[in-house]
């Protein structure tokens, strides 16, 4: 008995489903898919970082978020951004303790300045401003008013330098 209960249930949702999905315009089914999505991801993000999976939830709150278009970011640029930051705390260079430090305090190496801005070794020089470039336009403190980026902008300059200094003066 329970069985035909629950079918006839699936069966009236299905049926009710259906029904606003044939009568509803297309426009405002992708608006609220769009809605589940975010919501969705909300959900999602809190529930993992409170489990302590911040790392992977961090990452996948950026991809929805960007496929929104906030901001101009793309998902692909959240994620360079979000792996960029990453490097940074994990060499040291971004760390709560370094933001007080001057700017020759803290000198990168080549490799990791390569890394910092997405290049190997080899590139033109107008490659490797542009790549500098672009990270200002999304990082610079006087774009990101809300966030603070100065550390986040100085180590790119820096970088930008030192590859600019060693490889082609």
């Amino acid at each position: 008995m329970n069985l035909f209960l629950l079918g006839i249930i699936i069966f009236v949702i299905v049926y009710l489903f259906l029904n606003w999905f044939a009568r509803t315009s297309s426009k405002k089914i992708a608006q609220t898919i769009k809605k589940i999505a975010v919501y969705f991801s909300l959900i999602l993000a809190a529930i993992l970082t409170i489990g302590g999976k911040y790392l992977f939830s961090l990452p996948f709150l950026f991809v929805i978020l960007s496929g929104l278009k906030i901001k101009g970011l793309t998902a692909l640029q959240m994620m360079q951004l979000w792996r960029l930051i990453q490097f940074l705390k994990n060499s040291g260079k971004f760390s709560q303790g370094s933001f007080n430090k001057s700017r020759d305090d803290t000198s990168i190496s080549n490799d990791e300045a390569y890394k910092l801005l997405g290049l190997t070794k080899g590139c033109s020089k107008e490659e490797v401003l542009q790549a500098a470039m672009k990270l200002q336009k999304k990082i610079h403190p006087d774009i990101n008013r809300e966030i603070k980026t100065e550390r986040l902008s100085q180590l790119v300059n820096q970088a930008r330098d030192k590859i600019l200094k060693s490889d082609f003066s």
